[in-house]
């Protein structure tokens, strides 16, 4: 529908019903987002729309709404950092994605670090093609550039060059193996009909004040 907007000598005047520029005020853009979110394809989505609403999008359209975020996307994978976390935790999920019509394995990077006020914080996400050091070497070059200055204990799996990565960008930080990684290495070794007990009687080890 046409809107005709008051004028005014100095341009001043910002409708609210309708603000400036906005074409859709029916909420479907955020429908749209909020769908893509969940990981739905343009496709997916185009036929979800159709089904609830009644509404024909196509998947061209559902694919400019969803580029509206990538601005809001990078301004966050590039914001500044606290200069000191305490505790950094550093691992990759694996998972399946359709690219170029074939299912590919690929890496999220995921940093989340403890603040001095005892809060988390996802420091990034990173997209690979699978694991490495030499990875995560770029993506500590990359917090350090952000600000973040010192860490006083980094939580890690075994992957071989981790360590040196970590020790070439913070050299004073101290390197903790994870328990949950150290866990799973360990069931390998005990048969399944053992395991919860096994389970039970590790806890005393890695929740122990000390070595002995």
């Amino acid at each position: 529908m046409e809107i005709n907007v008051p004028r005014d000598r100095n341009g001043e005047f910002e409708p609210v019903v309708v603000p400036k520029n906005v074409r859709n005020i029916s909420g479907i853009e955020d429908q749209v987002i909020s769908l893509y979110a969940r990981g739905m394809s343009t496709r997916d989505i185009h036929d979800q729309l159709k089904d609830i609403y009644g509404i024909e999008v196509s998947a061209e359209m559902v694919s400019k709404i969803t580029d509206k975020i990538l601005p809001r996307i990078k301004e966050w994978q590039n914001r500044p950092l606290k200069p000191v976390y305490p505790f950094v935790f550093m691992d990759a999920i694996h998972y399946k994605v359709r690219d170029d019509d074939q299912i590919k394995t690929k890496a999220a990077y995921v940093v989340l670090g403890i603040d001095l006020d005892g809060f988390k914080d996802i420091l990034g996400i990173w997209i690979g093609e699978s694991e490495s050091s030499k990875f995560w070497l770029g993506v500590l070059n990359e917090l350090k550039n952000r600000g973040l200055e010192d860490v006083i204990i980094f939580s890690v799996d075994g992957l071989t060059g981790l360590k040196e990565a970590i020790m070439a960008s913070y050299p004073k930080a101290e390197i903790q193996r994870c328990i949950i990684h150290q866990l799973r290495n360990s069931f390998k070794y005990v048969s399944y009909k053992h395991r919860k007990e096994f389970i039970k009687d590790f806890k005393t080890v890695y929740t122990a004040i000390n070595e002995e």
